[in-house]
């Protein structure tokens, strides 16, 4: 599925038109009474808390619950029903993500089983159907199951469109325990981990950084930092004797001078070498991460070496 957040907006085209919804009454949110799953009111899983506010919304109280709430609070509007299967993978997911917001944005829950006129309002034409709305008007949407990392960037995005600085992220559990294993040296444990993370969540930076780490790990066991480096000065065209050296630079703290010794390296090789270091190269670009200003001065050389 595509990223959310670059998905054209229906807004543009005038679709919603909310001026007949009636006056509000008071909805029950489900962070004073948490809804055990399945509860009747709610999907499977539906349930606040942890300063998190979920609520429950109808016709009825749909002015006062978002639009007037969104005034100062975003509000994320999740159109759902009993028997959309779909709609239990999303929900659990915006649910838990409403929770570690700690209220800085309300996760509205329309069924459109017993609210269609709402439906129709937003021209739901397939759940589950995820809205916006941001200082009483809808500013973005998206249709059907979406990743939970590109979820988290969307509602991201979302927060700051209404002025709410994102909360700062929990630490993920699953990160934690692979990088203790790769702290201690335990690469195998630590690459498990870190793959067993990719494949539930392929684009997490982290986990490729991680990964990366570890096949770095894996080639400079046994080696004499100091030996690794002579060598690299006496043989500067040996491709492996240079990629052994960078990679020492990096474990070293010096990934700026890998950068270059690489870079440079690109400049003098061809054909499947120069492949070769251009490939070692973006791992290590991988372990710092794309936000790391060295890495993109980095790429904007090897670019020029390139080209």
């Amino acid at each position: 599925m595509s990223d959310p957040r670059t998905t054209p907006s229906i807004f543009t085209r005038g679709a919603v038109d909310l001026s007949a919804l009636r006056t509000p009454a008071p909805a029950p949110s489900r962070t004073d009474a948490p809804a055990a799953p399945g509860a009747p009111g709610g999907p499977p899983g539906a349930g606040g808390g942890g300063g998190a506010t979920v609520i429950d919304v109808t016709e009825a109280t749909f002015q006062s619950e978002v639009l007037e709430r969104s005034l100062t609070t975003p509000v994320v509007i999740d159109f759902w029903a009993e028997w959309c299967q779909p709609c239990k993978q999303l929900s659990p997911i915006l649910e838990k993500l409403a929770i570690e917001g700690a209220g800085s944005w309300v996760l509205a829950k329309v069924d459109v089983d017993t609210n269609p006129r709402l439906a129709q309002m937003f021209r739901v034409q397939g759940i589950p159907m995820v809205y916006a709305v941001v200082g009483g008007q809808p500013v973005d949407a998206f249709t059907g199951v979406v990743p939970e990392p590109q979820l988290r960037q969307w509602i991201d995005a979302v927060l700051k469109a209404g002025g709410v600085q994102p909360p700062a992220a929990a630490e993920d559990p699953r990160l934690v325990e692979a990088d203790d294993a790769l702290m201690v040296g335990d690469l195998d444990s630590a690459e498990q981990a870190y793959k067993k993370i990719l494949a539930e969540s392929p684009a997490d930076a982290a986990a490729e950084a991680g990964l990366a780490h570890v096949a770095l790990a894996r080639r400079v066991v046994g080696v004499d930092p100091r030996a690794a480096l002579a060598d690299a000065a006496a043989k500067p065209d040996d491709v492996p004797v240079q990629l052994l050296a960078a990679d020492v630079e990096v474990l070293s703290g010096l990934a700026d001078q890998a950068y270059k010794r690489l870079v440079d390296l690109v400049r003098r090789t061809f054909g499947d070498e120069r492949e070769e270091i251009r490939k070692h190269l973006l791992s290590l670009f991988t372990i710092a991460g794309p936000d790391d200003p060295a890495v993109a001065s980095a790429r904007r050389a090897l670019a020029s070496a390139l080209f």
